[in-house]
């Protein structure tokens, strides 16, 4: 297996630390600030970054719904060209908070994506599942999520397929099911593309396949140029995707803002998994300045109903599709998911000898302040930090105790 980033002629390159976009580039505000917020409390004005996916939609609900105005916050939305600009702009302080893959933090932490930083903090769990990895038709006999078909083409094809960021979620689903085919991976190339430019670059022929959150996976169906092999939560049921990730400077110096952004972002979340109300999330988040995407291609999967594309039918999820709230089991970031990241990372050889595993849990997770935060809200926090857990595509239980015996997992 290879990363390769120059065999073809990408239509944007910016998915590594030396293909990061320029600040200036990179900030693009979703208009001017909620006039409900024009008497927010000096210092509370807060400055959120996002990416052009459905998952951000705890962020924009939260803003669109007045939950952050009904708690002073002023709060600016303020789109992200790619994670490394969003990693970039966390640390030299343009945003203060972002919606950010999960492992995001702990990519830069173990010097993958970053400089070894535990500057970036995981306030809480923006969403579990609702990722996908997207062939192009050209593959559909690889079927859904059939890794006999899958190993049989990925040593027939040799194929290049992307992800979002090096060591992230998407990065992450892509190496764990490339290894679960059991398939010789010498010959598959895996580059980094932002989420929004997937689909553009996959209808000229530049990659054969990608790991990305929806829309961007509905979207490549119903423009017909790809099908859906597997979702993320077939891979791994209930995994944390998105984190809101705070730098450490607001997180240290304005904790009580952040702790009111973590209370109207749980509230969002809580009216995310009403299912009744999904239909006008996908038309709130669809809209320009947020995703830029119709809302029939949100809607369907936020539902559940997943169109897979090349004649494979639909799949109906219940209660497992993109999820927000989960009675707070998915608001609650926990160590161990951490340290599953950390030892996929060394499993998969993009590090060579093992990160000081608790350590970086430790520094980046904000665990106590979570808990206070869920208290006041009056949510129940999971007492499974560090519990063993599931691992649903290759049937795999992992003790976050024990890291080092799934980084020599074949």
């Amino acid at each position: 297996m290879e990363n390769n980033l120059g065999r073809r002629g990408f239509l944007r390159l910016s998915g590594t630390a030396a293909l990061t976009a320029s600040l200036g580039s990179a900030l693009t505000a979703c208009g001017s600030a909620d006039k409900k917020t024009s008497s927010a409390k000096p210092g509370r004005t807060v400055r959120l970054g996002f990416i052009a996916l459905t998952d951000c939609a705890p962020l924009v609900m939260a803003k669109e719904l007045g939950y952050f105005a009904e708690r002073d916050l002023n709060v600016e939305l303020i789109k992200q060209a790619s994670w490394p600009a969003t990693r970039d702009n966390l640390l030299n302080g343009q945003i203060d908070a972002a919606h950010a893959l999960f492992s995001l933090p702990l990519s830069v932490a173990s010097k993958i994506a970053g400089k070894g930083s535990t500057d970036l903090k995981i306030a809480m769990v923006l969403n579990n599942n609702g990722q996908a990895i997207t062939l192009k038709k050209d593959f559909a006999d690889a079927g859904y999520a059939d890794l006999g078909a899958a190993r049989a083409l990925l040593e027939k094809k040799s194929p290049t397929l992307a992800m979002t960021f090096p060591g992230g979620t998407h990065d992450t689903w892509l190496r764990y099911w490339l290894k679960a085919t059991k398939a010789d991976l010498s010959n598959v190339k895996i580059v980094p593309i932002p989420p929004p430019q997937m689909v553009a670059n996959m209808k000229v022929g530049n990659m054969d396949g990608y790991c990305v959150g929806e829309p961007w996976n509905a979207v490549a169906v119903q423009q017909d140029i790809g099908f859906t092999h597997i979702t993320t939560q077939d891979i791994w049921q209930h995994h944390p995707e998105k984190a809101l990730v705070a730098g450490a400077k607001f997180a240290a110096e304005k904790k009580d803002v952040l702790a009111d952004v973590m209370g109207a972002v749980l509230k969002a979340a809580k009216w995310l998994d009403d299912l009744d109300n999904r239909k006008k999330a996908a038309t709130t988040i669809g809209a320009a300045k947020y995703i830029k995407a119709p809302a029939k291609d949100i809607e369907g999967r936020l539902l559940g109903s997943y169109e897979l594309g090349a004649d494979l039918g639909t799949k109906k999820f219940s209660g497992d599709q993109m999820m927000f709230f989960r009675d707070g089991q998915t608001s609650a970031p926990r160590r161990g998911h951490a340290i599953w990241f950390l030892s996929q990372y060394e499993r998969f050889g993009l590090l060579k000898e093992a990160p000081p595993y608790t350590k970086i849990a430790d520094e980046i997770i904000l665990r106590d302040l979570y808990e206070e935060v869920a208290a006041k809200e009056g949510i129940d926090v999971p007492g499974d930090d560090m519990s063993p857990f599931h691992v649903k595509l290759d049937s795999t239980m992992f003790d976050p105790k024990k890291p080092a015996e799934e980084a020599k997992r074949l």
